[in-house]
């Protein structure tokens, strides 16, 4: 029975490692786990696409267009080995477009793909992912319930450029489905329950060579009506605030599941460490950060957030600000502190191998730790729009869509944060005013604060004070890329003062009135923007 087995297995070009088998042909490798569900992944020896991915003798891969890196890597060189109850695939491509090594890891008996991805420079195309098109899954995890399909575009017409589409009276994107990195360990694409596609992030390496910190939110699902595009960013043009970085990207995961939402704490990363995969660090080369964070409210997250030019981690601190970090390959990193969003301090930390450094960290940005008096505050400083107007929605959804508040409140009272507008558009909605009575004037000079999140094409506020005009403010540093219309809201959080001198401030009734200002021109919700913050008057 043995020599029948072994002469079967060599007769099917089959190669075996404690039940996973390899079938060779000339074009592919097919790799059968040999799972209970029969899990089976064909690759393409020539290019790296996944071209056939059966799950519970079903097929989900689709027929048109493959699976892979960026659109396709064109050619590549691809080839596998066994290690012990593994086999690994290897893929080079190094041409115009590509200088990269992806692997893809197979487990005996395990329904997933466990991925890296490592690279020597950026793809030419300006980002980099893996996109799975997958069939018969229709659905999605998270549900938006409250929103709808979000990222269901299937039978949409454009409302804006080839990413936003309205789908019986709904505006829907792939963009809509986004998370924060920090909160975005799985999503997938599922049948309404019974079978779950899923991206997992087990651990910070996952996200370590990404670039954008903790807050940066990319796309992750897209039903367009042939395929569902289940897509892992590791970075992108979208919103980019960071350099690109190079090197090895994950261990990431793709997993098939018949039993509910994966957890991915529960997928162990640390095989990876003897796998010999160029590039990796494994924890012989990392060590931790623990410490205390205080000075921010703990009515907020508390964010602690590690990086440098190689590498970037974050953790939430406990609600009395304790903290330790991932762990970190050894280096100096810039430590950063955040109340939610928003930044509170920084400062530096010398991470060594095998070791924990302890290093506390405290507020000192004066917007936080300042005393004053505060004549009116709308929002809270944390780094989002949240609370403003149509804030709830636009993640989810366009700025036209008719599920949308009206843009154009006019004027509102200054304790009237839900009335003020999430974002000024200056072809919109210029020349809000808030409105607000003092019972005496006040005699000194006082500050006008408006923070905001993000600005598109340029756009800065410039705000009025009774008969008093702020001086305009500089251009803001460029993004370049769309912003509030595709549910992003976070760029540099660019903070502008005023000075408002003494006097100006009267007994009874004062206006402000804030318009956006800027050199470039754009119609309706493409025409220069801001997002806001929080807007603070005070003395």
């Amino acid at each position: 029975m043995r020599f029948a087995a072994a002469f079967a297995l060599l007769s099917s070009w089959a190669a075996s490692v404690a039940g996973i088998t390899v079938t060779t042909s000339s074009s592919s490798y097919t790799i059968n786990v040999e799972s209970s569900y029969g899990f089976t992944t064909v690759i393409s020896r020539s290019s790296c696409d996944i071209t056939s991915l059966k799950f519970y003798n079903t097929e989900y891969q689709y027929s048109s267009t493959a699976s892979h890196i960026a659109s396709g890597l064109g050619s590549a060189t691809v080839s596998y080995t066994q290690s012990g109850n593994n086999v690994i695939v290897k893929c080079v491509a190094k041409n115009d477009q590509f200088d990269l090594t992806h692997y893809m890891v197979f487990v005996n008996g395990e329904n997933n793909i466990w991925m890296g991805t490592n690279i020597n420079k950026e793809p030419t195309v300006g980002e980099l992912r893996f996109i799975f098109r997958l069939t018969g899954l229709t659905e999605t995890y998270p549900a938006y319930s409250a929103y709808g399909d979000v990222s269901d575009t299937a039978g949409g017409s454009a409302v804006e450029g080839s990413d936003v589409y309205n789908v019986n009276g709904q505006t829907r994107s792939k963009f809509y489905s986004s998370e924060r990195f920090i909160d975005n360990n799985v999503y997938c694409a599922t049948d309404s329950g019974s079978v779950h596609a899923c991206w997992l992030r087990p651990n910070s390496r996952a996200t370590e060579k990404s670039s954008g910190g903790p807050f940066f939110r990319d796309i992750n699902l897209n039903w367009g009506g042939s395929y569902h595009s289940v897509t892992y960013y590791m970075n992108s043009g979208h919103d980019q605030t960071e350099t690109y970085r190079t090197g090895f990207h994950g261990p990431y995961v793709f997993a098939f599941t018949r039993s509910g939402i994966p957890t991915p704490s529960a997928y162990d990363t640390s095989f990876f460490d003897n796998l010999g995969l160029t590039g990796y660090v494994g924890a012989s080369g990392r060590g931790t950060v623990k410490g205390t964070a205080t000075g921010v409210s703990s009515n907020f997250p508390i964010v602690v957030h590690w990086y440098n030019a190689n590498y970037q981690a974050w953790t939430y601190a406990s609600s009395s600000g304790a903290f330790t970090s991932p762990a970190l390959a050894a280096g100096t990193y810039t430590m950063k502190l955040y109340q939610d969003e928003f930044l509170a301090a920084t400062q530096s930390v010398t991470v060594n191998a095998g070791s924990t450094v302890t290093s506390n960290i405290a507020a000192n940005n004066a917007i936080l730790t300042a005393a004053r008096t505060t004549v009116f505050k709308l929002g809270d400083y944390d780094g989002q729009p949240t609370g403003f107007l149509n804030a709830d929605k636009q993640l989810r959804m366009h700025p036209s869509d008719s599920r949308m508040s009206n843009w154009k409140p006019g004027s509102v009272a200054s304790t009237a944060t839900g009335s003020w507008p999430m974002a000024m558009f200056k072809d919109v909605n210029n020349g809000q005013k808030i409105t607000f009575s003092l019972s005496s004037a006040i005699s000194k000079t006082a500050t006008l604060r408006i923070a905001t999140t993000l600005s598109f094409a340029g756009g800065r506020p410039q705000a009025q004070v009774n008969g008093y005009t702020c001086t305009a403010p500089g251009a803001p540093t460029t993004i370049d890329s769309r912003g509030v219309t595709r549910g992003a809201y976070r760029g540099w959080g660019d903070v502008y003062d005023c000075s408002v001198p003494s006097g100006t401030l009267v007994s009874g009734t004062n206006t402000v009135t804030i318009n956006v200002i800027s050199g470039s021109s754009g119609t309706t919700y493409l025409s220069p923007n801001v997002i806001f913050d929080a807007i603070e008057l005070f003395y």
